[in-house]
């Protein structure tokens, strides 16, 4: 499996996959027309699949007018079917589904959004995690709960360490900050620094990186770390109790 990165509006990713053996092609979260018919016209002139991970626009912009051009299949998840636009297929949690000899899983991660899903591609440990897990970070809790956004995390951090994930945003370097203030003796958290500002000097996207990766350096799979629990004067609470301050505090960082 071929994956393009494509820089969508201010600091969106849009993903392309090219799966070699079948010549099929699909595209993640395409966030606008013009930026991903750029590169698939180029290239590929033909779209087989759309995949959204959840109905927010700078996810689904580019939607309708993809699917009219190249006649794509629409895949999301059941709860989304009346605000992805342009849906065909309707997914279920842990839903196996086949783009060309590639397979998937859908993973139902709700929290960000009541409908939001992450795609794994186990075979190519391979994770499009959308707007749940960033690097450095999480998505904000907006239509699910607390408690649901945790839940989906702790699903996402039990999967195998060399897992790539794929995100929607190129955030990584404010989430660095972050997780600097609040875990400030992290050494792995400084040498990502140096690895993060590179990337952005270079204009290069500071992803994809790995679950083991992120177990190391997210404060939000960092729920258990004595220095986490100091900074934010939460010692001897429950993860929960910690990751929700930690939400919070980073909605107003």
């Amino acid at each position: 499996m071929k994956i393009e990165i494509i820089p969508c509006l201010n600091d969106n990713y849009s993903y392309l996959l090219y799966d070699e053996i079948s010549n099929t092609i699909a595209i993640i979260d395409p966030s606008e027309y013009e930026a991903c018919h750029k590169i698939i016209d180029k290239n590929y002139k033909r779209l087989d699949f759309i995949l959204n991970t959840h109905h927010h626009f700078d996810h689904v912009g580019g939607n309708e007018k993809l699917k009219k051009k190249y006649n794509s299949t629409v895949l999301g998840f059941g709860n989304d079917r009346n605000r992805i636009p342009v849906i065909d297929e309707v997914l279920k949690d842990n839903q196996e589904f086949k783009i060309g000899s590639l397979s998937f899983t859908t993973i139902f991660i709700p929290g960000h959004t009541k409908g939001h899903v992450a795609f794994y591609f186990k075979k190519e440990k391979v994770l499009f995690t959308g707007d749940t897990l960033f690097s450095l970070g999480c998505g904000r809790v907006f239509e699910g709960t607390y408690k649901q956004m945790f839940q989906s995390l702790n699903k996402l951090k039990n999967l195998p360490g060399d897992t790539k994930i794929y995100c929607g945003h190129e955030y990584t370097f404010t989430n660095l900050k972050f997780c600097l203030k609040f875990n400030p003796n992290n050494k792995f958290l400084k040498e990502k620094k140096d690895y993060v500002e590179q990337c952005l000097k270079n204009k290069k996207p500071t992803i994809p990186t790995t679950i083991s990766e992120e177990i190391k350096t997210n404060i939000f799979f960092r729920f258990n770390d004595p220095d986490v629990e100091k900074a934010i004067n939460l010692e001897n609470s429950s993860e929960l109790e910690i990751f929700t301050k930690l939400r919070e505090l980073k909605d107003s960082f």
